[in-house]
């Protein structure tokens, strides 16, 4: 049977059902005594004797560079970024993965983050809890131009939801062709548009097109990231990129830290090269840093996957990956 260890937090907050699978399949289970999310070295400390990982957003290197006894790691979410996939292979370790039960809950997070900022929802809760009452103007998503940023799981489900506010534009800047996919996005934007403009003079028929980066950058009002993190597109966006986007435009992280350049985001914001950012993930976790004193962004938790039902089945789904692994059987989710 299998040793376990989990780093990843938080782990069975509200549900004791992936714990329960380990335990009754026979596996010992040892979780991340710390509070909080890991530090490299500290998940090679702990972990470096168990045979199985069930790991979050923790980088692992160090521990897959030290440990002798690891046979697989079993991540809690899609990012692999923090996975040393090829030293993984050369030293016979498995990675599995949850790819499928995180988009609802993150493709929400980022349109939520977008009605904050386009309404300035934030902006006015710390200001009457200051004693101020400006009722501050926003922009309506129904008018704007938004764009995605990769059109995989997540920023297929943020599309679909876009839709139901019928924004001008839907922009869509993927490396593959999404011709496809666009033509599916069309249909369904229509049959809206016919169901709501009995009731609705104002309901538009959204335009959704797949354009280049610079383009995305030049004509969006807001930007949605959900790409992965990888070394092709680290610092993808930087002071430059930010600067060609309007100034009355937003920019929303929900996938990875290092795909948008922190310190840069930073300065934009200070300078107002754009109106504002909504960031939930951050090179550093948890947060302390610079952002943190400006008001025209918005900081969360690296809480994307954090619904409760998201949760519960990304770590059901990656205690079945161990006890499945550890049986013979073949994983679906399995990348090494």
């Amino acid at each position: 049977m299998a040793d376990v260890f989990v780093s990843t937090f938080p782990f069975c907050r509200t549900s004791s059902y992936a714990l329960d699978v380990l335990k009754k399949n026979g596996h010992t289970v040892t979780i991340n005594p710390l509070g909080r999310k890991m530090k490299p070295e500290e998940v090679a400390e702990f972990a470096h004797k168990n045979d199985s990982l069930i790991a979050g957003t923790e980088e692992l290197l160090p521990l897959v560079e030290k440990s002798t006894s690891l046979k697989l790691i079993s991540r809690v979410g899609v990012g692999l970024d923090s996975v040393p996939l090829e030293l993984c292979k050369e030293k016979g370790i498995a990675v599995a993965y949850t790819p499928d039960a995180v988009s609802p809950a993150v493709s929400e997070l980022a349109i939520g983050l977008m009605i904050d900022l386009f309404r300035q929802v934030g902006i006015a809760d710390r200001e009457l809890r200051r004693g101020g009452w400006s009722r501050p103007y926003g922009v309506r998503i129904g008018i704007s131009k938004i764009g995605i940023l990769g059109c995989g799981r997540i920023g297929t489900r943020f599309a679909y939801h876009l839709l139901g506010f019928a924004p001008s534009e839907i922009l869509i800047c993927d490396l593959e062709d999404k011709s496809d996919f666009i033509d599916e996005l069309k249909k369904y934007a229509d049959n809206l548009h016919h169901s709501q403009i009995k009731f609705s003079k104002n309901w538009n028929t959204t335009q959704i097109r797949q354009v280049s980066h610079k383009e995305l950058y030049r004509e969006a009002d807001c930007i949605s990231v959900h790409i992965p993190l990888n070394d092709s597109n680290r610092n993808l966006i930087a002071s430059n990129e930010i600067k060609m986007m309007k100034p009355t435009s937003y920019l929303i992280n929900t996938a990875r830290a290092g795909i948008i350049k922190e310190e840069d985001i930073y300065q934009c914001l200070v300078n107002g090269t754009i109106a504002g950012a909504a960031i939930d993930v951050f090179e550093e976790e948890p947060y302390h840093g610079k952002l943190t004193n400006l008001d025209n962004v918005i900081l969360t938790q690296h809480m994307g996957s954090c619904s409760i039902d998201c949760r519960e089945d990304m770590e059901r789904e990656a205690s079945e990956n161990v006890v499945g692994f550890w049986k013979g059987e073949e994983l679906e989710a399995r990348i090494v």
